[in-house]
């Protein structure tokens, strides 16, 4: 199935029906480019697997656990450091984009709460997982996107996260009538 913004709408709601205010309890990387996150919230336990592959990207609840690899990878030790035990208080979708952005409350090592955002873009070969602070500052990336490979838009730690260029579409759910009648006239 084709993961267009529509089809990522109600997968964003379906997962604020099952893990919104639910706490992260396990995080592993099975595969390069896929995260595994085990969610126990007020419905029961959940496992989200979200992956950044080329060919496939997704993001869907599993029944089973899959296996992992003897050491965990850098990212996934990363997101263990920052938000393991932590709480998903926002599952968000910027307009009809192919985004979910995860905002996942935490306590640092000095005890103060922070906020900090996984952001999963599900866009074919663009497709990645990114995980930034509360200021929108990339921490780290399941991909790194350096300037020799994309001039546009670089995904690297310490790069501020933006959403893609979306060519100023209009989100179809917030035209008017006479906007919709207009784009179809032509």
């Amino acid at each position: 199935m084709a993961l267009d913004g529509i089809v990522i709408a109600n997968l964003r709601h379906d997962m604020e029906e099952r893990i919104l205010g639910g706490r992260i309890s396990k995080i592993a990387q099975p595969e390069a480019d896929e995260l595994l996150l085990t969610i126990k919230s007020y419905s029961g336990q959940y496992r989200l697997s979200l992956c950044a592959s080329a060919s496939l990207p997704y993001a869907y609840f599993i029944d089973a656990n899959k296996p992992n690899p003897p050491a965990a990878p850098n990212f996934c030790m990363l997101l263990r450091k920052h938000i393991g035990g932590g709480r998903i208080t926002q599952i968000s979708q910027p307009g009809l984009e192919r985004i979910l952005i995860f905002t996942v409350e935490h306590l640092d090592e000095m005890g103060d709460v922070r906020h900090k955002k996984l952001i999963i873009e599900i866009m074919g070969k663009h497709s990645n997982i990114i995980f930034c602070d509360e200021n929108d500052r990339i921490i780290d990336s399941i991909k790194h996107i350096p300037a020799t490979v994309s001039s546009l838009r670089e995904v690297l730690p310490g790069r501020q996260y933006f959403i893609p260029n979306t060519m100023d579409k209009k989100d179809p759910l917030t035209l008017t009538e006479d906007d919709f009648m207009s784009h179809t006239a032509q």
